[in-house]
């Protein structure tokens, strides 16, 4: 399933999220003018590696809790995590404040990349991308918008497919139960079968705290207002 937007417009102007993806995109652009061997040290350098929490690396590993949220391992690794926070920002920006959602999103980023190194501890291979932090934008979203409904693509073969809304509380709730299991999965792996793949706690942690924390960074108005694509059911 692929989604292509969502049914709810932002009140504001999402800068915050527009100022993620321009730099997200501006330190992508620099990677693929690097030659591979540079590259391969750019990953190693900026990335998160969980063995130097072991190691006693504390200020190297803090730093690049931060620099690892805006590394990409490719085209495709980029374009997606792009695409996605273009349509899920918006709204929980929206709903926070562009301080807090700033906030709220490197926070997420920083948990979800703790709890998937309390899972490998000793793992050498750098932790880079967006998708811990864009995690925990799903889990707030999944809290705030659960009534949105998700305009998704499903294909069914090559470049062929339907078209179809789907209500963000179950596009969101089949995307965690996916990277759920397939984390379980990966834990039954073998250690080195399964260190260089996806950061699946990564996306289970980011996207559980999302869940917990994101009323926490959402202020509370003077006149309470409803809406009806917030909150229900919960």
């Amino acid at each position: 399933m692929f989604p292509l937007t969502d049914t709810i417009r932002s009140r504001t102007v999402p800068v915050v999220t527009w100022g993620i993806i321009l730099l997200n995109a501006l330190v992508f652009f620099y990677e693929i003018t690097l030659p591979p061997y540079l590259l391969q040290r750019f990953f190693e350098v900026w990335g998160f590696v969980p063995a130097r929490l072991l190691t006693g690396q504390w200020f190297h590993a803090g730093i690049s809790l931060f620099t690892s949220m805006f590394i990409h391992g490719g085209w495709f690794h980029f374009f997606s995590n792009m695409w996605i926070l273009f349509i899920f920002g918006d709204n929980v920006e929206d709903r926070m404040g562009h301080g807090r959602y700033l906030a709220f999103y490197l926070l997420s980023g920083v948990v979800a990349a703790l709890i998937q190194a309390s899972v490998n501890p000793g793992s050498p291979i750098p932790l880079v991308g967006a998708s811990g932090a864009i995690s925990g934008v799903l889990g707030a979203y999944f809290l705030f918008y659960p009534r949105a409904g998700v305009l998704t693509w499903i294909p069914l073969f090559f470049f062929y497919g339907y078209y179809v809304e789907i209500p963000a509380v179950i596009y969101l709730g089949l995307w965690f139960l996916s990277q759920f299991f397939s984390g379980l999965f990966a834990l039954a792996l073998p250690r080195g079968a399964a260190a260089g793949g996806i950061a699946w706690w990564a996306h289970i942690g980011g996207f559980v705290f999302g869940l917990l924390a994101a009323k926490a960074f959402a202020p509370r108005e003077r006149e309470p207002r409803w809406y009806p694509d917030e909150y229900w059911p919960w």
